[in-house]
């Protein structure tokens, strides 16, 4: 699913407690966004498709489906709008479960107005650039519509896709190790093993080496990734 237009300012709020909704949907609307809630995840892809919203923002925690479900069913659509989840935990488990379903980042339940509008403008913000790209090889990286470019082909990205890939094309040939990667791409440090960056690095190679073309993403084993010519 590729929708040709958004509404300007529409949020879906995808949460089967009424109270919690009530309490995302009138934070949003007094920060000037339009919030639409869904009570479940079916509802909530429809409404997808039919408002093409600017962002979505799930409870992990549904009635009937979970988030989790609506997530991958999402990205399976093809639809590339940030997705933030509300969680109760936060484990690695389950950071590492948010990620690898589709949702670009998270929030920790409690419920907290301030720290929760700061993340959805963080993912809102106005793209300043308008025509700066990032070039690697045959590899083409457009800030301004954050899509890559190889061989004439258009590549879709999700919002943490495409963060990655700019972090690797921002340090050609450089070893980056995990912990760099998850602290400049994701903004925080991973306690213990998780495999999101291995799962992340996969969906971009996928992705850029779709029509064969030779690998740029190379692993350096042991240690993290680097962009170079194998």
């Amino acid at each position: 699913m590729n929708a040709t237009s958004s509404d300007n300012s529409c949020i879906l709020v995808v949460e089967t407690d009424e109270l919690l909704a009530r309490s995302v949907s009138d934070d949003l609307k007094e920060s000037g966004y339009e919030a639409v809630v869904a009570i479940d995840a079916p509802t909530g892809l429809r409404q997808v498709t039919e408002r093409s919203p600017l962002l979505v923002v799930v409870d992990r925690m549904l009635a009937g489906e979970s988030g989790l479900w609506f997530c991958n069913r999402l990205r399976a659509m093809g639809a590339r709008v940030p997705i933030l989840m509300l969680m109760a935990r936060d484990t690695v488990e389950d950071r590492v479960a948010c990620l690898e379903a589709g949702a670009d980042d998270y929030f920790l339940k409690p419920y907290r107005s301030d720290e929760f509008l700061r993340l959805v403008r963080m993912y809102l913000q106005p793209d300043t650039q308008t025509s700066e790209k990032l070039r690697f090889s045959d590899l083409v990286l457009d800030l301004a519509t954050r899509r890559a470019i190889r061989n004439g082909r258009e590549i879709d990205l999700t919002m943490k896709e495409f963060e990655l890939l700019k972090y690797l094309m921002e340090h050609p040939r450089e070893v980056l190790t995990r912990e760099q990667i998850l602290e400049n791409v994701w903004g925080y440090d991973f306690v213990g093993e998780s495999n999101v960056i291995e799962v992340y690095i996969r969906y971009l190679r996928l992705k850029i080496e779709d029509e064969g073309e030779k690998r740029l993403i190379q692993t350096v084993r042991g240690v993290g990734y680097v962009l170079r010519e194998a």
